[in-house]
Formats: C-alpha cells, sequence, structure tokens
C-alpha cells in the first residue's frame, strides 16, 4: 500500500464516522475525486448531502465554495464578472466562487438551464471566458452539485450535455434505522457542541497529495481483454431497444478513469472486470435515457444496467 493509499483510505474512516450508514457513497465519492470526475448527489433534503462535502475539504485541506442555487441565480454570480473601479480608472475583475478547489452547487435543479450552463467550460476544461478572456481554475477543480428529486416541484432538468460531465450521479438514501440511531445517540450525548464538530476536525490530506493519488490512478495497467469488456458494455447500451440515447465516447473514457480507481483504492495495480462493474450504475444512471414507451412500461435505468451486466460475457 503506497503512502497516499494510506490516506484515503483514512478519509473514508473520517468520512464514515461522520456521515452514518454512506459507505457506499463515501467510496464513490472518493472513486470520483481520484478520477477528477464531477459529481451529482441526489436525494430528499436532510441526508447529509452538504455535510459529506464540506466534511471532505476540510478533511483535504482544499478551499471551498459554495452556491445555494435559486431561480434568480445569473451566470455572473457563478462565474464573475468585470467592475469598473472609479479609482484606477479601470475594469477590475471580481472572481466567482467558481474559482476554487472543491465546488459545491446546491440545488442544482432550482437554477434555469442558462445559469446551468455556465459551469459547462468549467468542467469540461477546467477554466472560464469572461470578457473574451480564458481564465484557468485549480488544478484540482472539483464540482459536486446536490439536486433534490426531480418530481419535487420548481425543479429544472440538467440537458443532456451538462449530466456527460458528470462522472457520477450518486443517490443518497436514507440511512438504515442502525445507523440512524448510533447517528441520534451521538447528537443526544454530544449535544450543543455537535454544531461544532466540522470545525473540529483535523485535515489529513493535502490538495498536493490529492493530484498525487490522481497520478498514480492514471497510471494502474488494464488489459486489452478488459478494454474489450467495458467497450462491449458501451456498444450495447447504444443498442438497447429501451434506450433512446446509450453511452457517448466520453462516458467509455470516463468508465475507465473510474475503473482505475476502483482498482486503487482496493490496491491493485490492474483493473479487473469486477471493478468496471462497479462503477458502472452510478457513472451511466445520469446517462441513459429511457425511450417513452419503456418509461410507460414501468423500466427503470438502474435495473436495466445491472441486465446489461449480465448479458455481456466476462473475459477470464
Amino acid at each position: 500500500m503506497s503512502k497516499t493509499q494510506a490516506l484515503f483510505h483514512q478519509l473514508a474512516d473520517q468520512l464514515s464516522d461522520v456521515v452514518f450508514g454512506q459507505s457506499t457513497l463515501v467510496n464513490n465519492l472518493l472513486i470520483a475525486l481520484l478520477s477528477g470526475g464531477h459529481v451529482i448527489l441526489e436525494g430528499v433534503p436532510g441526508t447529509g448531502k452538504t455535510l459529506t462535502v464540506k466534511v471532505l475539504a476540510k478533511l483535504l485541506q482544499a478551499q471551498f465554495r459554495r452556491i445555494q442555487l435559486t431561480p434568480d441565480v445569473l451566470p455572473s454570480d457563478i462565474l464573475g464578472t468585470n467592475i469598473f473601479d472609479l479609482n484606477s480608472r479601470e475594469f477590475v475583475l471580481k472572481k466567482g466562487p467558481i474559482f476554487t478547489d472543491i465546488l459545491l452547487t446546491d440545488e442544482i435543479n432550482r437554477t434555469p438551464p442558462k445559469t446551468q450552463s455556465a459551469l459547462l467550460e468549467a468542467m469540461e476544461e477546467r477554466q472560464v471566458t469572461l470578457d473574451g478572456e480564458s481564465l484557468p481554475l485549480s488544478n484540482l477543480f472539483w464540482t459536486i452539485a446536490t439536486q433534490n428529486s426531480l418530481e419535487f416541484e420548481g425543479t429544472y432538468p440538467l440537458p443532456e450535455a451538462q449530466l456527460d460531465r458528470f462522472l457520477f450521479k450518486l443517490i443518497v438514501n436514507y440511512p438504515d434505522p442502525a445507523a440512524e440511531k448510533q447517528m441520534l445517540l451521538r447528537s443526544h450525548t454530544a449535544g450543543r457542541s455537535s454544531q461544532n464538530s466540522l470545525a473540529k476536525l483535523e485535515p489529513i490530506a493535502t490538495v498536493e497529495q490529492c493530484l498525487q493519488a490522481q497520478r498514480e490512478v492514471r497510471a494502474i495497467n488494464i488489459h486489452e481483454s478488459v478494454i474489450d469488456y467495458l467497450l462491449a458494455l458501451v456498444e450495447r447500451t447504444r443498442r438497447h431497444p429501451d434506450l433512446s440515447l446509450g453511452a457517448s465516447p466520453r462516458a467509455a473514457v470516463a468508465w475507465l478513469l473510474a475503473s482505475k480507481a476502483a482498482a486503487w483504492l482496493a490496491e491493485r495495480e490492474f483493473v479487473t472486470p469486477d471493478d468496471v462493474k462497479t462503477v458502472a450504475t452510478p457513472l451511466l444512471r445520469h446517462r441513459l435515457i429511457l425511450r417513452p414507451e419503456a418509461q410507460l412500461d414501468g423500466v427503470s435505468v438502474d435495473p436495466l444496467i445491472q441486465s446489461l451486466l449480465n448479458q455481456v460475457p466476462v473475459p477470464r
């Protein structure tokens, strides 16, 4: 186990100790971070989506900014704008919250598509363009967007072009009864001091160590037969009769990198088909679009992904 792998195992343990009953969520968040891929967290209010991201940023000693998105938020509120300074008689750039290491965009589906699209260039190219000038973002720049279920009122579905730029869509469910009881007991014991628990957290890693871990992930080996297996799965999504939109080439590249991150976290130097399967559902669930007739027949995406995994032979 390398030093950076040990640090990420500590991160997982510390996160799980703060966010009860969400071990799968924690593991997938770390895989996304190692892949450099952005994440959508979807769940009902009060399930700890924002808390999880704040804790992770604290443990990484990363610069953290949060935007509460509402219908009246403008693109300039995220990116920034040039303001005329009366003293210097020049325009001065006032940078928006996007200039950070970890950006949390809370309730992204409550802001209109024009504002949502302000994130497209930043997510893909890690830069923003203001008044014709391209400005680089942090080397780590990582976006985590939270959203409530689309069945709720006052929400705007994200366009497919933006969805494809998110590596994972993670569903944050209610914790199981045992974990929720543990949470209540700790809250009862801690009393008011529980409000200061985030401030008391000690950092475990640094941004540079995180970037080093990303470099180690890219060096993980993958056999050609596993690449062929991944491509066969991608091709199956494009030919499935219940789907009007399958996985894109960008999704295939992201799938490969996420599989490498899963192997790295498991302390292996190579990718296995199980790594490809592990990340399949969070990677595909927001990219695959069901045909209207399939929706009427009650087909849902997650079971369809599991069916696809069962249909493609696993290489030996």
